[in-house]
């Protein structure tokens, strides 16, 4: 068994930082050439088992323990330094195919113990070269951003909370069996990972040692994209608040293919990043034809272009594709984890940067029930493909992120949110842009962050019920891998004063920062934006009030962001659009000098704001 988790993953940093580490290869390409037949698969215990066992590869941990530890012998006496278990498909999910899900923790403990026992053999006869072991997650059979009936594109087959669950099970076994690091793979629908990264951070919290998570993603074709249609740099915006170790790309495409999609990654990684693709791409039979040599070759290319910490091989690679490659990384610097410009950055299906010099950020506002009473009427009568429509526009009309708001008497706002969410998904054209989760009932904003697989955005939480309260949403938020806006609201009230306003942002600023562990661009201000010329004397100062909040936020409370709801200010004048659309963009013009970063607005009649910020002079 390993010794004591915070020292194997010193010893792994201090190996990381001097060379490359190589990766086993495929499993189950290894257990092919045994050809073992049913009865192997199901041994004397599984003897009565109702179900075919034959192609469980997962059992076999339990009922040809010798074989797999003797592939896994194979892959390190061939370089490998890293090996995985045998659990790729270790998950009740998964296992439920074969009436097993009852043996998914014997499966992972055995699994992992099996692997940790070789691993450590081999670390004991070299002891400056240690092996680790890597408990392997698979994506399961299901995908949760997708539906599997075309009629039904709201339906799914899987639930978030199914997902996470089943993933939390699988990893407290591997922990509990040995694993040095927990590797999610093979991820094709995101947001499957983020229920796997969800799960797993449950289990952490329990757990008495630190284990690392590595997060590998497939590319599907040569668009760039997953199955699930994320971009590279979209998917690792998505996963990078779970504060991975590693992160990498595996599986579906040849090294070759890969290499643009790997350039991507290891651009804007901050972490290590690894690479274990398969021998080629798939024959008409559905095998692999790449030999060792002309496997590695690409992959010599990858280390001398400084791209790799880890690199091994996915489905048809063999030992003798390891030993290739082991062969032609030694002596290659490992890649360098760069530093990297701390940016606000979002993604629905694509990326979105925001710089704090950069184009003022379009939030369309007219899929919230509350901005829009064509949107309203659409959602409270069932008409979901008009209410999609509503949300297209917006996102054709310059809206860079679009917020979805449910909360309205005669609604089932969690059913609505989640309904809307799942249909979004469907849509690329929609789904591009990273979703803003507007509610006042936590319920729905959890229900609703657990539909969208990009990095979304809070709408939003607050000091208002105390610091408890917005310490434990803000950590769950995190933990779902979003940003938040906070309002500028405490114990006692909505701040309407420059004082208050920043005295709010700054109190939840610290909190976030210091005990949360929120990165700072990840945290959006909302300093109020409140109705004037209301006709009372007090109103009419709100609108200076919050370009002077919003300087102040800008110049102290670094790399934060800076947000408002523009429309409140002319709520006085509701019924005169004229007037109205006219205070905005005049309130738009000094609100962006202020340091306004973005907007909840209708994005059509407000792109022409979307421009980069003039001095206050007007240049």
């Amino acid at each position: 068994m390993p010794v004591d988790s915070d020292s194997r993953t010193s010893q792994l940093r201090d190996a990381l930082s001097d060379r490359i580490l190589v990766l086993d290869g495929a499993m189950g390409t290894m257990i092919q050439q045994y050809a073992l037949d049913e009865a192997d698969f199901r041994a004397e215990r599984f003897s009565d088992h109702a179900v075919p066992l034959k192609g469980n590869n997962d059992l076999l941990s339990l009922t040809q323990p010798d074989t797999i530890a003797a592939i896994h012998r194979a892959y390190l006496e061939s370089g490998a330094d890293i090996i995985e278990t045998n659990t790729f498909n270790g998950n009740s999910i998964s296992q439920s195919d074969y009436g097993t899900e009852s043996l998914v923790r014997d499966i992972n403990f055995e699994a992992a113990r099996i692997a940790s026992e070789v691993a450590a053999e081999f670390t004991a006869s070299e002891p400056t070269k240690p092996r680790f072991v890597a408990g392997s997650l698979g994506p399961t059979n299901r995908t949760a951003s997708m539906s599997p009936d075309v009629n039904d594109p709201g339906f799914r087959s899987v639930t978030f909370d199914l997902l996470a669950q089943s993933y939390a099970e699988q990893a407290k076994a591997l922990i509990d069996g040995g694993v040095d690091l927990l590797l999610v793979e093979t991820v094709f629908d995101t947001l499957n990972c983020k229920a796997a990264l969800f799960g797993i951070k449950d289990v952490l919290k329990d757990c008495d040692r630190y284990v690392p998570i590595w997060v590998s993603g497939t590319i599907v074709d040569a668009s760039g994209r997953t199955l699930s249609g994320q971009t590279t740099e979209a998917f690792w915006y998505s996963v990078n608040q779970a504060g991975l170790f590693c992160v990498g790309l595996n599986c579906a495409l040849g090294a070759k293919e890969l290499r643009p999609h790997l350039d991507d990654l290891s651009a804007v990684a901050e972490t290590f990043v690894s690479c274990h693709p398969n021998a080629g791409l798939p024959n008409e039979f559905g095998g692999y034809d790449q030999t060792p040599d002309e496997f590695a070759e690409p992959i010599e290319e990858f280390a001398r272009g400084g791209l790799l910490n880890i690199v091994g091989g996915c489905c048809g690679t063999t030992p003798a594709h390891i030993a290739a490659v082991a062969a032609v990384v030694v002596g290659k610097e490992p890649r360098r984890v760069p530093e990297i410009e701390p940016l606000t950055r979002l993604s629905g299906l694509e990326p979105l940067l925001v710089r704090h010099d950069s184009l003022f950020i379009n939030i369309g506002e007219r899929t919230k029930v509350t901005g829009s009473r064509r949107f309203a009427q659409l959602i409270t009568s069932g008409d979901y493909e008009g209410a999609l429509d509503v949300a297209r526009q917006q996102v054709a009309n310059g809206a860079q992120m679009i917020d979805v708001n449910m909360d309205e008497g005669l609604l089932d706002s969690k059913e609505a949110m989640v309904r809307f969410l799942n249909l979004i998904a469907a849509e690329p054209d929609i789904s591009r842009v990273p979703i803003v989760v507007d509610s006042s009932k936590w319920e729905v904003i959890e229900a609703g962050l657990k539909c969208i697989q990009g990095k979304g955005v809070v709408n939003s939480i607050s000091l208002k019920e105390g610091e408890a309260t917005f310490i434990e949403q803000a950590a769950k938020i995190k933990q779902y891998g979003a940003a938040t806006i906070v309002m500028a609201f405490d114990e006692e009230g909505q701040a309407d004063t420059v004082e208050r306003k920043v005295e709010i942002c700054t109190r939840a600023y610290g909190i976030l920062t210091e005990q949360v562990g929120f990165k700072p661009e990840d945290i959006i201000f909302d300093p109020n934006v409140f109705a004037v010329a209301t006709g009372i004397e007090e109103h009419n100062r709100y609108a200076i009030a919050y370009l002077e909040a919003c300087r102040n936020i800008k110049e102290t409370l670094d790399h934060s962001l800076v947000s408002g709801g523009v429309s409140n200010l002319s709520f006085a004048f509701r019924g005169n659009n004229t007037v109205r659309e006219a205070m905005h963009a005049a309130f738009l013009y000094h609100a962006i000098n202020a340091g306004m970063d973005m907007g909840i607005v209708n994005a059509p009649h407000y792109t022409s704001s979307n421009r980069r910020r003039c001095d206050q002079q007007g240049k």
